[in-house]
């Protein structure tokens, strides 16, 4: 069956998707965003525990070499302890 009902984009180019909409989506947080010729496609997935750790991560601006930096520095911390 399709569904159709407005969504507007604010000024901050955000959508809120309309319950009717997510009645079929309960648990859905996150969306892979694709364009399909003159379409926005909206796929709900599941973030792993780890996917949330990266995008965090990203969000942060911390980088892989940061991460390992990081690790390596508390190792060599623990050796000479």
């Amino acid at each position: 069956m399709e569904l159709r009902v407005l969504a507007k984009l604010t000024a901050k180019n955000q959508i809120t998707l309309p319950k009717a909409v997510m009645a079929d989506f309960p648990d859905a947080l996150y969306f892979d965003v694709t364009k399909e010729n003159e379409k926005i496609v909206l796929t709900p997935v599941r973030l792993t525990r780890a996917d949330s750790v990266r995008a965090k991560l990203s969000e942060l601006g911390i980088t892989e070499a940061d991460a390992a930096e990081a690790v390596a520095r508390a190792r060599r911390a623990r050796e000479s302890s």
